[in-house]
């Protein structure tokens, strides 16, 4: 059985069927990773419920999406039901004890949770370019963008702020070219085109402030449990791409911020990515190569990722190495993809003398997985077939009412609710070009009203030379009006020591002070 230094996963079965062996997962060895993965209907939400609560009952705080809303009975105390109590007694969990569990609700569109919003600069042009799936010659067009916002001090908290910056790019097209490379105003307004699907999507309730403090989904109890951070994601399943984009912003958020812990007794954080086949899904190389190297290096910083997806080629090779804890569902081999990936998950695993681990992942039943966990010097333990334990928190989802006064009560209530629309790089640009206009308007109405010296050429009465003699026309000017020059300005100032300390981090996210 689970201690205060594991947590308790099922138990193990004989040959026979008999019962082997309590399964634990080490907490020490927590933020190593894992993998749940199995076909529909097989039991991944009851895994990952399970491994919630044995992580928050340990003072580990976790942050989880929940596609269904299954996911969010775990804020309620559970009921005894016979199939739960019958699964209890074959594990031997005794005593089978009811809790429920400190949870915050989140919803990026401010429904069904509190409102999660990050920044433009927050979230970098890397991450956006993939948000908007642009093209290589669009996507470097954006990394100018931010290049120029971060030179010049302009703020990008929300998408009109970068639909302003995209508009001054295109009218100093060829100048901003001469610098970074060419600027085509056909590529900026195909961007901005991209901006507007965004927009009808949704994703004007995700950018801008207040943006989400990464302290808040780390929270503890009084009596010392980690808080379950719960993302309400049935919606945003509509827009997968958004879904995943922000998953990945938010673990090069924690990346960026937390310290380095070395190895800890426990994780500092848990964070689960389900439905983990949407962030690699027809991602650039160099995207899946920054995951795999956050993947590799944010174990250090004592947070543990754990992706939850149905197939195990869903995740990359270099990924799917980085991944010591496993709880393999069953899986389907009627196609020859499916043959391939039982196959994958089988060779993925210790061996098990006792059976074939291949043929056991196409006939394990719903709530049977097969288990793989690290043990002493992080060694993989020998898969085993095992029983997952019931959930001591509810099954199923909460109602409408439940959830409301859960938001009502959350520690954070209050805090997020209101969108806060501060001077950033739309009211700056619109501000700098009307001054630009009436520094404009002003030069000309100074020109009509101006004192003449007869003789000196500025007079419009004086006498035309004789002789026959045109006097000459006045020679052009080079020289830029004042418009002109506020205008070119823009380009070399910098206007903050924002735009003079910008960093950015491993996925192009903003490095804020730290």
């Amino acid at each position: 059985m689970a201690d205060d230094t594991s947590i308790f996963i099922g138990a193990s079965r004989n040959p026979d069927d008999s019962y082997q062996r309590a399964e634990n997962l080490l907490l020490q060895y927590g933020n190593r990773h894992g993998l749940v993965t199995g076909a529909t209907g097989t039991g991944k939400t009851v895994s990952l419920q399970i491994l919630a609560e044995g992580f928050s009952n340990a003072g580990v705080p976790v942050f989880c999406a929940d596609i269904k809303g299954d996911l969010s009975g775990i804020a309620m105390m559970g009921t005894p039901q016979d199939f739960l109590v019958k699964r209890a007694e074959q594990v031997k969990l005794d005593p089978y004890d009811f809790q429920e569990f400190p949870v915050i609700f989140w919803d990026l569109f401010g429904e069904q949770g509190h409102p999660i919003r990050a920044t433009v600069s927050e979230m970098g042009p890397l991450l956006l370019s993939r948000l908007m799936n642009l093209s290589e010659a669009q996507e470097g067009i954006m990394n100018i963008a931010f290049r120029i916002a971060d030179e010049e001090g302009l703020l990008l908290l929300d998408l009109k702020d970068l639909q302003a910056l995209l508009a001054n790019i295109a009218e100093r097209a060829e100048e901003i070219g001469a610098r970074y490379g060419n600027v085509t105003k056909p590529s900026v307004g195909a961007i901005q085109r991209t901006l507007l699907v965004l927009e009808q999507q949704g994703a004007t309730n995700f950018f801008g402030e207040p943006a989400l403090r990464i302290a808040d989904i780390m929270r503890s109890t009084r009596d010392g449990r980690g808080a379950i951070s719960v993302l309400a994601a049935d919606k945003l399943m509509m827009n997968p791409r958004l879904y995943a984009t922000f998953l990945l912003w938010l673990m090069s958020e924690l990346f960026e911020e937390l310290p380095e812990v070395g190895d800890p007794d426990k994780p500092k954080l848990v964070f689960f990515f389900d439905e983990a086949h949407l962030l690699f899904d027809d991602a650039p190389k160099v995207l899946i190569d920054r995951v795999e190297q956050v993947v590799r290096l944010i174990r250090s910083k004592g947070v543990g990722v754990y992706f939850v997806t149905q197939n195990p080629l869903d995740i990359p090779e270099t990924v799917l190495a980085q991944l010591g804890n496993r709880v393999q569902h069953a899986l389907r081999a009627y196609t020859p993809r499916e043959q391939k990936a039982v196959r994958t998950a089988a060779e993925t695993f210790r061996p098990n003398p006792d059976f074939d681990c291949a043929t056991a992942i196409t006939q394990l039943g719903t709530g049977e997985a097969l288990v793989s966990t690290l043990e002493a010097k992080g060694v993989p333990s020998m898969v085993q077939r095992t029983l997952v334990r019931p959930p001591s928190s509810r099954l199923g989802p909460i109602t409408p009412d439940e959830r409301r006064k859960l938001i009502t009560e959350s520690p954070v209530s209050g805090q997020y609710d209101q969108a806060i629309d501060r001077e950033s790089a739309f009211e700056m640009l619109q501000k700098k070009a009307k001054d630009a206009l009436d520094a404009e308007a002003q030069q000309q109405e100074s020109g009509r009203s101006r004192w003449t010296i007869p003789g000196f050429g500025n007079d419009d009465s004086a006498p035309q030379p004789t002789g026959g003699r045109r006097a000459p026309a006045p020679r052009s000017s080079n020289r830029q009006t004042v418009a002109e020059a506020a205008i070119k300005s823009v380009v070399r100032s910098v206007g903050s020591s924002v735009g003079r300390a910008i960093v950015r981090g491993i996925l192009g996210s903003l490095a804020r002070g730290r």
